[in-house]
């Protein structure tokens, strides 16, 4: 059957319309398209990877719409991260966040533990991702939908270790202060700016340059893919690691309700039947696959990936500091080599705070040869021997070797970020 003139010009115009409005949608997108999981209905059953599948299948831009870099810190739990995150907190042009992730496990998986079971980690990807998105984008609002009471007016007293972040602390989220409040201690801070004013803080973080998210809620480089590849974010990573040796040392000193088996096990010589070794194993396993990825260099990490050994930059902190800044593409400025001077000579005293980060930074590094007891030791060396041999950290034989070695038992490796 033939078609007439008008039912041909009908179908063109119906086909012109359809593209349009195809053109429309995926160009009028906004930076947060993708579904967002509610705390209240996100449960251990949905699939959270769903809203990224989303996301990675739309279209993306052929350029970045943001001129800022945007740095995440890619850590675990004492491993040197909080010294990290100062590298960055003290650049006059960085705005600085410290834990926000914080909120997302404390909403959806109140009872979290070190040792994270994989459906645990399933629930916290998916909104720890749309989060990240929206704090890079500075849209600070986002934070709402996880701080516990719900801010009333944009304003809220609850946001965790806010004083750790100096962009919080100052003009114009905090009030300006006398000369003598001019380097606020974390707990100081909170006091003398009082409640954060969340719209405050969103103004002062699209006045700089440089967006900084640190977080040892992320298992692995790979659980970031969709954000790396996101054109409008440039985002890039820096994955610090620590000898599992030295981290296991340090969280049965500074959780010690946590880590009481192993505290007992250092203490007795007697190894408790029940303690729970995915404490160190998990580390182990997440740094692995991690580090793995990175250095197999995806092209998808190409430029956006660099592997810092905390004990690399203890040693020499201010030339490490250095290589981070040229990775990235912004210049160091005199205020973090300032803090870098006044933060890596002290001792242990010095620091008020169990979180703190002025001390001896090459000294606090191989201090856990002297605080764990070499049964210890070797069953950590047994449990991680793949880890510690990919990341060049040496094994001891003997308590002897282990308490005479000192820091050689790092060997020379040279992490060439990934160009």
């Amino acid at each position: 059957m033939q078609c007439s003139w008008k039912a041909v010009l009908l179908l063109a115009l119906a086909s012109i319309a359809i593209q349009y409005t195809a053109i429309r949608t995926f160009t009028a997108k906004s930076f947060h398209s993708c579904p967002i999981p509610s705390p209240v209905n996100c449960s251990l059953s949905q699939d959270t990877d769903a809203p990224d599948r989303l996301c990675d299948e739309s279209p993306t831009f052929a350029y970045n719409l943001s001129r800022k870099t945007h740095v995440l810190i890619l850590a675990t739990t004492r491993s040197g991260s909080s010294f990290v995150g100062q590298l960055f907190n003290q650049h006059f042009d960085v705005f600085y966040l410290f834990e926000p992730l914080y909120h997302v496990q404390y909403t959806l998986i109140p009872k979290l533990t070190q040792s994270k079971s994989t459906m645990d980690r399933r629930v916290m990807l998916g909104a720890s991702r749309d989060l990240l998105r929206s704090l890079y984008d500075c849209d600070l609002y986002f934070l709402e939908n996880y701080i516990k009471p719900q801010p009333v007016n944009h304003t809220t007293d609850r946001l965790f270790r806010r004083g750790a972040s100096k962009a919080l602390c100052s003009p114009p989220v905090c009030e300006p202060l006398g000369a003598a409040d001019l380097h606020l201690e974390e707990g100081d801070c909170v006091k003398k700016c009082g409640t954060l004013n969340l719209t405050l803080a969103t103004e002062s973080c699209r006045e700089h340059g440089h967006v900084a998210i640190k977080t040892v809620r992320v298992p692995e480089v790979s659980d970031l893919r969709a954000l790396v590849e996101d054109p409008r974010l440039n985002l890039k990573v820096i994955q610090l690691v620590r000898d599992p040796r030295g981290i296991l040392a340090s969280r049965s000193e500074t959780f010690r309700d946590t880590y009481r088996l192993w505290r007992i096990w250092d203490g007795t010589g007697r190894k408790p039947y029940n303690l729970d070794v995915t404490q160190l194993t998990t580390v182990c396993e997440d740094f692995w696959n991690s580090v793995s990825t990175g250095l197999n260099r995806p092209p998808w990490l190409k430029g956006k990936y660099m592997l810092v050994r905390y004990e690399d930059l203890a040693r020499n902190p201010m030339k490490k500091t250095e290589e981070i800044y040229d990775f990235l593409g912004i210049p160091m400025d005199s205020n973090v080599e300032r803090w870098i001077q006044n933060n890596t000579r002290g001792d242990r005293s010095s620091s008020k705070h169990k979180y703190g980060t002025v001390r001896n930074s090459a000294a606090t590094a191989e201090k856990w040869r002297f605080r764990l007891s070499y049964e210890i030791v070797a069953f950590t060396q047994h449990a991680c021997q793949q880890v510690l041999a990919q990341l060049g950290y040496k094994t001891a034989g003997s308590e002897e070797e282990l308490k005479n070695l000192s820091i050689s038992l790092v060997e020379e490796r040279d992490f060439l970020p990934f160009s």
